[in-house]
């Protein structure tokens, strides 16, 4: 990707429009890889449901196979057609959209490609109407992580994955995403597969709040604890 190709903005009030959406999701239905802003940080996308773009993703980010990629759809109704989903809708309200990833087993209607180690899948709603918009344009699951090469620091702004822009298919500017290194740490991941428990995976952005949400209003408890 050129440089000159980047969508510049000067901030999610134009990033929400529908034409730089369907511009995005044309992109991905064509095969491609584009970066997005999200609620957390900045990431790269593609369709879940293509073999080959997902080997595109890893090899972007140099990333060994084994580590698995999470999904992001549209909203909370889409998660279900993806997803074993163990909990009631009002968990689901409480805890998206929001920088939270949701692990639940897998349907075979996701693309067994992905992520072939494992029956889990990460599911993610970004509070984040773009993002949103182009899955509902897509009508189908996004491959959705972070914008960098494996083991770097996540990015807040454009210009600290520029190294990664000639393998893009689009770049789209949502200008900083924040300012401290707090903000790096992406959502909250939580192991959501068993019924009436939760296992943190990775602790991310949203911790306390998702713990609240999981132990203190809806009674669940964490795994490994009696």
């Amino acid at each position: 990707m050129d440089v000159s190709d980047a969508l510049q903005s000067d901030g999610r009030s134009k990033l929400n429009c529908r034409e730089l959406s369907k511009r995005a999701a044309d992109s991905l239905k064509a095969g491609k890889i584009i970066s997005v802003p999200t609620d957390t940080i900045y990431g790269v996308a593609a369709l879940a449901q293509s073999n080959e773009a997902i080997e595109a993703i890893y090899e972007i980010k140099q990333r060994h196979r084994e580590k698995p990629i999470a999904i992001c759809v549209a909203d909370i109704p889409d998660i279900e057609q993806w997803c074993e989903v163990t909990v009631s809708s009002d968990v689901l309200e409480d805890l998206l959209p929001g920088p939270v990833t949701l692990v639940f087993k897998r349907k075979p209607e996701l693309n067994p490609d992905l992520n072939p180690a494992t029956e889990l899948i990460g599911v993610r709603i970004p509070d984040h109407e773009f993002i949103r918009e182009i899955a509902r344009i897509c009508k189908k699951p996004i491959a959705l992580t972070s914008a960098n090469k494996s083991a770097a620091r996540s990015c807040l702004n454009i210009e600290e994955f520029k190294y990664l822009w000639p393998k893009l298919n689009l770049v789209f500017d949502g200008g900083s995403l924040g300012d401290t290194e707090e903000s790096r740490l992406g959502s909250t991941v939580v192991d959501l597969s068993v019924a009436g428990q939760y296992k943190i995976i990775r602790d991310g952005c949203a911790l306390r709040q998702v713990e609240e949400v999981l132990k203190q209003k809806h009674g669940f408890r964490e795994a490994g604890q009696s």
